[in-house]
């Protein structure tokens, strides 16, 4: 059962607004594709876990918290009894690969940004946001 609905980020509001009335540019038109594809995946997310997942789980959609100064956000945390499962979705296509804790496109001789890395650390951020909280809810990462 979701506990708050996800909505466009005000950025891609923005640039979707623009876009149908300016040609932007090239930056800001990747910027755009991305931050919507990323939504479009996190709304697939959003439809998954309503049909697949029972009454008993809680869903917390795009969370933003801050903990000494660092703000953080997760695409959506799975609430079953006192664990909380944080979910980091990504919309990539294409084959990608892990090689020393760098993450490659297939073909690519440079790495990518590695998205493991924002997991670990919104895991950590998260993890001394409840504990200064007093939760009483264990972490597992998924």
């Amino acid at each position: 059962m979701p506990l708050r609905s996800r909505t466009e980020s005000d950025l891609l509001k923005l640039l979707g607004f623009l876009n149908t009335r300016m040609n932007l540019t090239e930056e800001d038109l990747k910027q755009y594709l991305n931050l919507k594809k990323g939504y479009e995946g996190e709304v697939a997310f959003d439809l998954l876990t309503a049909a697949n997942l029972n009454s008993d789980v809680f869903v917390l959609n795009d969370i933003m918290l801050e903990i000494n100064h660092t703000k953080f956000q997760i695409d959506s945390s799975l609430i079953i009894q006192d664990t909380i499962f944080p979910c980091e979705v990504k919309n990539f296509e294409g084959n990608y690969f892990l090689k020393d804790d760098e993450f490659y496109f297939c073909g690519a001789k440079n790495p990518i940004t590695n998205p493991l890395h924002q997991v670990k650390r919104a895991e950590t951020l998260l993890q001394q946001y409840l504990k200064k909280m007093g939760s009483i809810f264990e972490l597992f990462l998924i």
